[in-house]
């Protein structure tokens, strides 16, 4: 390969470096739950949620609502345990984004909260980062366990199982999974999932949900760069040698 050919790779490589992480699109469209219709609620009961749909008992929660007002349902007000009710678990008053989070039964009228995600390209690998956490309702006691079945199409992946203290509240965990994408339209969906016998019910939280083509590490265009600048200068230390080789021959021939 040509030096001036390395050298402008190098120079494209560090230029796309610098760009190429930032370039991804979010396909998921709020994915923050904060366009709503009428704010705190049962999903398509007492508000809907823009873009996204429901079919089980999972509700909308505001920032420092969960465990105070708490969201009018089905079955009438429903609350988790939090420090504003009484269970010193740690339960923030903002989420992860400082708005609206998901809180979906994992025991009652399970149902998936889903979004058909566009734009996709089959074939491409994609990253889906969200936040999520384990809660239990208000006025019921007992360990619980908490986690989401999580699927992109037809694949499926499942966040690890929390094994969660009565009245507890696990904290805000990061999450990501990486899908291959079929086609150019699938359907995005989340699942709650655990329970313990004897105690109910339990409730898996998100938030902060986003979808993005997955592309290398900076990590990774660091090594190249670093074998694509060796080449480079072993290149022109090569030709340095021979210059000073051909000039050292012509001067004793002169001589």
């Amino acid at each position: 390969m040509r030096l001036k050919t390395i050298i402008a790779l190098v120079s494209a490589l560090a230029a796309f470096s610098g760009t190429a992480v930032h370039a991804a699109t979010n396909l998921v469209t709020n994915g923050d739950f904060e366009q709503t219709s009428n704010g705190n609620g049962q999903f398509n009961v007492n508000t809907t949620v823009a873009d996204w749909n429901s079919v089980g008992y999972n509700f909308i929660f505001g920032p420092g609502t969960a465990d105070s007002s708490g969201a009018v349902g089905t079955f009438g007000q429903l609350s988790l345990w939090g420090p504003q009710n009484g269970a010193a678990n740690g339960l923030p008053a903002s989420s992860p984004t400082g708005g609206n989070f998901v809180a979906a039964d994992a025991g009652f009228g399970v149902g998936a909260v889903s979004q058909t995600i566009n734009g996709l390209t089959a074939g491409q690998q994609y990253n889906l980062n969200f936040s999520w956490a384990a809660a239990q309702q208000s006025g019921f006691t007992g360990p619980t366990t908490e986690n989401w079945t999580v699927s992109l199409g037809n694949q499926t992946q499942s966040t690890p199982v929390f094994q969660n203290t009565s009245h507890g509240f696990s904290g805000w965990m990061n999450q990501t999974f990486t899908f291959t994408a079929t086609g150019a339209s699938e359907i995005l969906s989340f699942l709650a999932s655990g329970g313990s016998p004897g105690s109910v019910p339990p409730f898996s939280l998100l938030d902060g949900v986003s979808l993005v083509a997955a592309v290398p590490e900076p990590s990774t265009y660091a090594m190249m760069l670093g074998g694509l600048t060796i080449v480079v200068f072993g290149a022109r230390r090569r030709r340095n040698k021979s210059n000073k080789a051909d000039f050292g021959g012509n001067a004793t021939m002169a001589a």
